[in-house]
């Protein structure tokens, strides 16, 4: 059977034109999701549990298509457009009744009184959670294991991981256990596991999607979509975006992303003229070559589109930027984890230990307000480097790969392979693991809407991506040549069996 036929493998744009033809029940897709978990998550772990109650909301989904009337149904779901669709989330979005741990063993009892914003709207507009994903604790790493859960992998490469914070999500729709996720970024956690994963993930500008508090209010972060096309990504932003009471830092976003449904000739043809300033190593960062290869693709792929396409350098280093971020967080979320994990230290994961000393330490060198003024110089210094550009493209990681199991405790060694090692070795070593990933500038400057989407293979077997980083809050031209970026280099966006 090939992988089109077999239902898990539909993208979410296929199944709900399914749902409306009737060639499809709600209940049986369902079915198809849970018996592929069940099948492949014990050799992937990214599941933290099936929600029972969605065999209600999909039979609930079945009475609606069948009772629902052709010619009511596009009024219907242009209010309520996810109306049938199963969404795997991260665990640490609430769902009420259930727990809310964020990988933590000591809160294993603890009750969600209420469902997270994004979790809302996911209900709001028809879909309903059928599992719940994997993180690592806090979502404080950029691999995905615990001693709550044990270890995520890779479906593309078991001994590889799927990337972190939201490495569950990434996991579990590579493997084809939901055709939409959940996920979060304060530093590169959706787009990360979109990169390893060979996933589409999308972190949007600051306020444009609600979160909780109190850390909602940190300018670094923002909850997202992922999926395993850029269509479906944007089905699910368009979900979650706009103001909301529970999070005074968001912002209306009406007829978000609306008329962006063209047809591929149409997508292709909004190339033409557009400008893309490419930068391979953001500084300094050490690029694989294949890494390097794959973004060339891209570029070349935009290029013969038309895109007037040209390479550019900022004058960043990856010390620089972590020692921005790290000062950032030893004055927000060090503390946050700090006060939630009081007095049950023993019960902690190593690298969340590992993240608050070394948070605390950057930060007990410098105050909050001189972190700004490092902020707001890389700010400028995108700034300068995209004038007169619509937008950016630049790799996701400079590692092709962490290891699944690894802490990364003191520091990361690259090997030849372009797999990141712990311990001594050949291959070039650094100071922390998070300067091995691109993805934290474009929280430091949070205004700008980022798409990750795959480019190419590793030569160590799992997928690169690329970012695709607008001007501040235009996310429909990131979403734009995202799109068209996925239909000159076409990807499968499922592991293979």
């Amino acid at each position: 059977m090939s992988a089109s036929s077999k239902l898990w493998a539909l993208p979410a744009t296929k199944v709900l034109a399914k749902f409306r033809t009737k060639e499809l029940s709600p209940v049986d897709y369902l079915t198809a999701l849970t018996e592929r978990i069940e099948a492949k998550d014990p050799d992937i772990g990214a599941v933290t549990e099936i929600l029972p109650e969605a065999t209600a909301s999909a039979r609930d989904a079945e009475r609606f298509y069948l009772r629902t009337r052709a010619d009511d149904l596009d009024d219907i779901l242009a209010m309520r457009p996810l109306v049938g669709l199963p969404v795997i989330a991260k665990e640490k979005h609430a769902i009420v009744g259930h727990t809310l741990t964020q990988g933590l063993l000591h809160e294993r009892r603890t009750i969600a009184d209420r469902d997270a914003a994004v979790i809302r709207r996911i209900r709001d507009a028809g879909g309903y959670i059928h599992a719940r994903s994997t993180s690592p604790e806090f979502s404080c790493a950029t691999v995905t294991h615990s001693p709550m859960w044990g270890v995520t992998r890779n479906p593309w490469n078991p001994d590889l991981s799927p990337g972190g914070s939201s490495g569950g999500s990434g996991a579990a729709l590579a493997a084809g256990f939901a055709p939409l996720a959940t996920a979060s970024d304060i530093a590169g956690s959706t787009r990360l596991p979109a990169a390893f994963t060979g996933t589409v993930g999308f972190k949007a500008p600051y306020g444009r999607i609600p979160g909780a508090p109190p850390l909602s209010a940190d300018w670094y972060r923002g909850d997202g979509p992922m999926a395993r096309t850029v269509a479906d990504t944007a089905l699910l932003a368009r979900v979650m975006v706009g103001l909301d009471p529970s999070d005074a830092a968001t912002i209306d976003s009406p007829d978000y992303l609306a008329g962006s449904d063209r047809t591929p000739a149409e997508v292709v043809e909004s190339l033409r003229g557009l400008r893309v300033a490419v930068c391979l190593r953001l500084g300094d960062f050490p690029v694989g070559d294949d890494i390097i290869r794959n973004t060339r693709a891209v570029a070349a792929a935009l290029s013969f589109a038309e895109a007037e396409v040209e390479e550019i350098e900022v004058p960043w280093t990856s010390e620089r930027l972590f020692e921005t971020a790290a000062t950032h967080f030893g004055a927000i979320l060090a503390p946050a984890m700090r006060a939630a994990t009081a007095g049950h230290e023993d019960t902690l994961a190593d690298y969340t230990l590992q993240f608050m000393i070394d948070a605390e330490a950057v930060a007990a060198r410098r105050s909050l307000y001189e972190g700004l003024v490092m902020e707001a110089e890389i700010q400028a210094e995108l700034t300068t480097a995209m004038a007169g550009f619509d937008v950016l493209l630049t790799p996701t990681s400079a590692v092709a790969a962490l290891q699944a199991d690894a802490s990364y405790l003191d520091g990361i060694r690259i090997g030849a392979d372009g797999i990141g090692r712990e311990g001594e070795g050949a291959g070039l070593r650094l100071e922390h693991y998070w300067q091995a990933h691109m993805t934290v500038p474009f929280n430091i400057c949070n205004r700008v809407p980022v798409v990750n989407v795959p480019s190419g293979m590793a030569d160590c077997g799992i997928p690169t991506g690329v970012q695709v980083v607008g001007r501040p809050f235009d996310d429909r031209t990131a979403f734009t040549v995202a799109s068209a970026i996925e239909l000159l280099r076409p990807w499968t966006g499922l592991a293979p069996e």
